[in-house]
């Protein structure tokens, strides 16, 4: 079975993998140094991503670095308005806040680290076989 895992380039690495865990409730699956200059993969409800520093030496930079990001991380969850509210209450600030839309119920935030997240559950199960 394939699986899809991003990461992000984050700066200051250590303290966005403390917000993830605050945050998400996101378990440390692998963590490789220390500090700010680490790389860690974290899981929220089996759903695996990783965390690096950004390095614009090998032309890696984070949102915050280019103003701006160039996609959203869309994290389905059992219980998307928990998540949220503890996503804010950890430093997230809300673009949209939690709705019903298109079926789904969907909420979005960007994190202390300019990722844009969308927070959701889809209205049945998913990924649809």
């Amino acid at each position: 079975m394939a699986a899809f895992q991003p990461e992000l380039w984050v700066e200051p690495a250590g303290a966005a993998v403390a917000f993830y865990r605050a945050a998400f409730g996101a378990e440390v699956l692998h963590l490789v140094g220390e500090g700010d200059d680490v790389v860690a993969q974290l899981a929220v409800e089996g759903a695996a991503f990783w965390v690096s520093a950004a390095s614009p030496e090998l032309r890696r930079f984070s949102p915050n670095a280019v103003g701006g990001t160039t996609g959203r991380v869309l994290l389905a969850v059992c219980d998307p308005d928990a998540l949220f509210t503890r996503a804010v209450a950890a430093g997230a600030v809300v673009v949209a806040p939690m709705a019903d839309e298109y079926g789904w119920r969907l909420g979005r935030v960007v994190d202390p680290f300019g990722h844009e997240w969308e927070i959701g559950r889809a209205p049945t199960e998913w990924p649809s076989p």
